[in-house]
């Protein structure tokens, strides 16, 4: 039964730290776009000519660092 007294207030510290967590994310606009996110990870927004230049350009300034 003693060890409750260690427990109760640790449970309490860690609901109140959970739900100001909650709160800091509603303020920062953590779920102002939900579907957003997911859109944007399978929208394919760059044709794929575009993505083998910057991948080219890519390894040209990898190669040429790589020189120095």
């Amino acid at each position: 039964m003693e060890v409750l007294v260690f427990l109760v207030p640790l449970a309490i510290t860690l609901g109140f730290l959970g739900l100001m967590g909650f709160l800091w994310s509603l303020r920062s606009g953590q779920y102002e776009d939900l579907d957003g996110a997911a859109w944007r990870a399978i929208a394919d927004d760059e044709p794929a000519e575009a993505v083998v230049e910057v991948q080219s350009q890519q390894q040209q300034k990898g190669s040429t660092a790589g020189c120095r």
